[in-house]
């Protein structure tokens, strides 16, 4: 997959993404990660990229001739072009899994209070990873784009890892154990030293069934298929 972000700021996308699975994919050849920077399309000896906002307000607004700019270098036929907002549509696992599909994502990275409106039309999806304003889109960007990427085949080595992950089938991720059996007075549930599969796998959806009743309420299967279906409508 190849993954262009348009941003101001190429290191705090580059840097988090350089490491770890998404790093080892980056090596690997899964993942081509690039950055095209508005500032390399000015024409004034200062490189500006932003002004005040008409109607006045507070903060700057990114122009939008430096944004298109930087987006026309990297786009191409087939390119899925997104810009991360927190006016856009909820990221979620259903989303990651339809990105995962797509052999071009471009990440348009806002900062400052935000871009010109006159470029959003150019975006094929408006994504926002939580109700809360960050200081722009990078932090989104690597959120997005480490989600995606360990959904590609071949990235994780175990081709079942991302089966039984939590938001998988519309449930929390039942709870883990490792060695040692008993630590500090805290012994491991007997379903999973049972060595009894069937056992095994009804405690597990039993604890993700009573985990997402408490914490997420929402989530349940029903509305993880609807959200589905929801995601492959705004990517189609």
């Amino acid at each position: 997959m190849r993954v262009d972000a348009v941003t101001l700021f190429p290191e705090m996308v580059d840097r988090p993404l350089s490491e770890s699975i998404v790093g080892r994919a980056r090596e690997e050849g899964y993942l081509k990660l690039g950055f095209s920077n508005p500032r390399d399309f000015t024409d004034d000896r200062h490189r500006t990229v932003d002004d005040k906002p008409y109607g006045g307000g507070t903060g700057m607004v990114m122009m939008a001739e430096p944004l298109y700019k930087a987006l026309l270098k990297v786009r191409k036929k087939g390119s899925t072009v997104i810009l991360l907002t927190p006016k856009g549509r909820r990221f979620d696992q259903a989303v990651a899994l339809e990105l995962a599909k797509k052999k071009h994502l471009i990440f348009i990275c806002g900062h400052y209070e935000g871009i010109d409106e006159r470029i959003t039309p150019l975006a094929d999806l408006e994504l926002s990873i939580g109700d809360y304003v960050l200081t722009g889109g990078e932090p989104a960007a690597v959120v997005v784009i480490d989600a995606v990427t360990r959904l590609i085949p071949g990235v994780l080595k175990k081709s079942d890892a991302t089966v039984n992950e939590t938001f998988t089938g519309g449930l929390l991720e039942a709870p883990h154990y490792t060695r040692p059996g008993v630590w500090r007075g805290k012994q491991v549930p007997q379903a999973l030293l049972s060595g009894n599969h069937k056992l095994i796998q009804d405690w597990r959806r039993e604890r993700a069934e009573e985990l997402t009743g408490r914490n997420r309420p929402d989530l349940a299967p029903p509305a993880a298929a609807k959200k589905k279906a929801r995601a492959k409508k705004i990517l189609s």
